[in-house]
């Protein structure tokens, strides 16, 4: 048995009550024994919870209000769900709605009413996953909500405005809980080696380093700091958690990125918008976060490309061709040889000329299409396979380019017969674009040349 356990245990002669408290209390994991009671012992969410904030005024003056609080895994909270509950002298009804219906949340209704009119108590019920619920589960308990049978706490680690409906969104305020740095995790880490009623008592040494190494580990996750210190203090002997048990114990570990969640989107904006920004050092920053992370290198290719034509262009088409081949030295070699080409593409996207004049263009042609609907192709732009085209008049007066000076058949008009001509691409002063840009200036004046010189 580990150290930190042997020493909650040895008890002469247990009773059958301690068979199913004691112990059991000693055997619950070290993150749900250290959960925090008080404002006092609780780290991170300053922007919620420092003093004059409105939830840390409503946990002191025992208000309770329905509110879902958003972020990752280790945040808080149902830490700060438990705490309502016991400043409010509330019921506490912990669900999630990973394994919860319809009828435990009904269950949970009536022995929320009975509170209410036996003892005149309010109570909480709080809903981890609440994103897991339908429309039409998470609309059963709205009218209980109401008329104030319950007051209800959600918790989400996904974005409540796809994942909830309205009106539970209008009845409760959402709270952003942020992850928390590595400052708060260090110190949630001693309070847990030196606390003697729930943590390790003191009983274990560790240094800085080893401590610095699992909060870094953590990932901002409070309840993953307080696992690894656990399985660190299962592996020592003698009390001693050293340097090399913490390196094995936290190897292997992956950084927070769930390729469903809010995160996985907010890591590829920022590498897009860091390309986008011509910022190199950002971008590689960004992407390597999310192979560390997990994420599929070649949904990074998938989404290069549409970089390389969004925000590059015909500025430096060679952008597009560097993705392409990125995209398939992954394909071909795997990793990490096909990662490196994926950086590589990374930081010529960033250094590139940018240009989102294609994109722009494609952008307004499309609601121009919408906006007429199928209009006609022009006769002469008509392709005649057929005699019977041909006497239709499909391809008439048609004047092929190549033959014709510079390649280009000055005045042809090539929009449909009822649609003026629109000018959608405008290129940018930038890389190749500046050639192009003058290319089609001087198409423009032969065209003006050859409609002045047709005019009677």
């Amino acid at each position: 048995m580990p150290a930190h356990r042997r020493a909650y245990s040895g008890t002469p002669a247990l009773t059958l009550t301690d068979l199913f408290t004691t112990e059991d209390e000693f055997e619950r994991p070290l993150a749900d024994r250290m959960r925090p009671a008080t404002l006092s012992e609780f780290y991170g969410q300053r922007h919620l919870l420092a003093n004059g904030k409105p939830l840390r005024r409503a946990i002191e003056q025992g208000r309770a209000h329905s509110m879902v609080f958003w972020g990752p895994p280790g945040t808080g909270k149902t830490t700060l769900a438990r705490m309502i509950a016991a400043t409010t002298e509330s019921h506490f009804i912990a669900l999630s709605a990973a394994m919860a219906g319809v009828k435990d949340i009904r269950a949970a209704v009536a022995t929320a009413d009975q509170h209410r009119q036996m003892r005149n108590r309010s109570t909480v019920l709080f809903l981890d996953e609440v994103h897991r619920f339908n429309k039409s589960q998470q609309d059963t308990f709205l009218p209980f909500v109401e008329n104030g049978t319950l007051t209800f706490i959600g918790a989400t680690t996904e974005n409540p405005s796809f994942e909830l409906n309205n009106a539970l969104l209008s009845r409760a305020r959402v709270y952003v809980l942020k992850t928390l740095g590595t400052d708060d995790l260090t110190d949630i880490i001693k309070r847990a080696l030196h606390d003697k009623e729930q943590g390790l008592g003191g009983r274990f040494t560790i240094t800085a380093a080893s401590i610095d190494l699992i909060a870094t580990a953590a990932d901002g996750d409070a309840r993953r700091s307080l696992n690894l210190l656990e399985l660190a203090a299962d592996l020592a002997e003698d009390g001693d958690i050293t340097d090399l048990i913490v390196k094995e114990v936290v190897t292997g570990g992956r950084r927070r990125f769930d390729k469903r969640g809010e995160y996985f989107y907010d890591q590829i904006s920022a590498l897009h918008k860091s390309i986008r920004g011509t910022d190199p050092d950002a971008a590689l920053y960004w992407l390597m976060c999310m192979l560390d992370g997990g994420c599929d290198p070649l949904y990074i290719a998938r989404r290069l490309i549409r970089v390389a034509s969004e925000d590059i262009g015909n500025a430096d088409p060679r952008g597009l061709q560097m993705t392409l081949n990125a995209w398939e030295a992954q394909e071909r070699l795997g990793s990490p040889e096909g990662e490196l080409a994926i950086a590589h593409a990374v930081v010529y996207l960033a250094c590139a000329p940018k240009s989102n004049a294609v994109y722009v263009a494609a952008k307004s042609a499309l609601e121009d299409a919408q906006k007429h609907g199928s209009l006609e192709v022009p006769l002469h732009l008509r392709n005649a396979p057929t005699r019977l085209m041909k006497e239709l008049g499909y391809g008439e007066e048609y004047r092929y380019a190549h033959d014709e000076e510079a390649a280009h058949a000055a005045g042809v008009k090539y929009f449909p017969d009822d649609m003026a001509a629109v000018k959608y691409y405008h290129p940018v002063p930038r890389g190749l674009e500046i050639r192009i840009r003058e290319k089609l200036e001087e198409i423009e004046q032969r065209n003006q040349k050859k409609q002045t010189r047709q005019k009677p």
